[in-house]
């Protein structure tokens, strides 16, 4: 019998990362303001707390390659996250693409935000053409099998959540408008507030007791405030020692007074 050798591994067989990157600059449709900004909020905002921050990757229009038989298919999701996975490609470098056989774990969740060009394909209403990629909807669900696929419409302002039961997608019912996702401990909603000027509804990761995840710039403002609070307790004591030792300096000049009295009656205080 003849010996053969042992697989490669797939680092030394298929492209790496190195070889699929996003960057194309003869590729159009540039991000608009809101595909930059709500990415930027879920980005802020997602961290799950089984995970430490150099276990969780996220990511927001970046290549996610799947298929090693067709290593040039990729999908673009507008954002997705994957944990268990180190923050940076092989521990050093951040990365130019998500290449999924040579990192070994799917995204956990992914989010799509609809726009007119997109949204039939965002929905799984398009069918896959012959020779052709397979769509969005059926790298999700049968490829990859990510088990939360979430869309949003900012012109209607409907969130539609699906999740992965057995082998399809089942779509959730969402009478809060919130998606509670139990292997993260996290939640995600719809959210109405002003972020980066801007004042609307907003896609938003929160906690096991409902509260919305702070951003960056909120959690520096809750410091300021809190070291505000501190600084005004401080000076209100303060206050409040001053005016006990004003007090304790008005009865020592009382105390002298009326022992002066006294010695001018010939009275000793002391014998008092």
């Amino acid at each position: 019998m003849y010996q053969t050798d042992p697989p490669l591994p797939p680092k030394e067989c298929l492209p790496t990362m190195y070889d699929l990157s996003s960057e194309d600059p003869e590729e159009p449709g540039l991000p608009d303001e809101f595909h930059i900004l709500q990415p930027q909020l879920l980005r802020e905002t997602f961290y799950p707390p089984a995970y430490s921050a150099e276990q969780v990757f996220v990511a927001t229009d970046l290549n996610l390659y799947y298929d090693p038989r067709h290593p040039l298919w990729y999908k673009r999701p507008d954002w997705f996250a994957v944990v268990g996975v180190p923050r940076l490609y092989e521990q050093q470098d951040l990365r130019l693409s998500y290449v999924v056989w040579q990192e070994g774990v799917n995204p956990f969740v992914v989010v799509e935000l609809l726009s007119p060009g997109t949204e039939k394909e965002d929905l799984g209403d398009t069918l896959r053409d012959v020779n052709q990629p397979p769509t969005k909807w059926q790298v999700y669900e049968q490829i990859l099998r990510i088990p939360y696929y979430i869309i949003f419409d900012r012109y209607t302002d409907k969130l539609r959540a699906f999740q992965l039961i057995a082998d399809r997608y089942g779509e959730i019912s969402l009478d809060t408008l919130k998606v509670w996702m139990p292997s993260l401990d996290l939640g995600l909603g719809l959210w109405y507030g002003n972020y980066q000027g801007i004042e609307r509804l907003w896609l938003r990761w929160y906690d096991t007791d409902g509260k919305w995840v702070s951003t960056s710039q909120e959690s520096l403002e809750k410091e300021r405030a809190r070291v505000d609070e501190t600084n005004l307790q401080l000076q209100q004591e303060r206050a409040r020692v001053d005016e006990t030792n004003l007090q304790l300096q008005q009865e020592r000049a009382r105390a002298e007074r009326l022992a002066e009295q006294l010695r001018a009656a010939g009275i000793e205080p002391e014998n008092l």
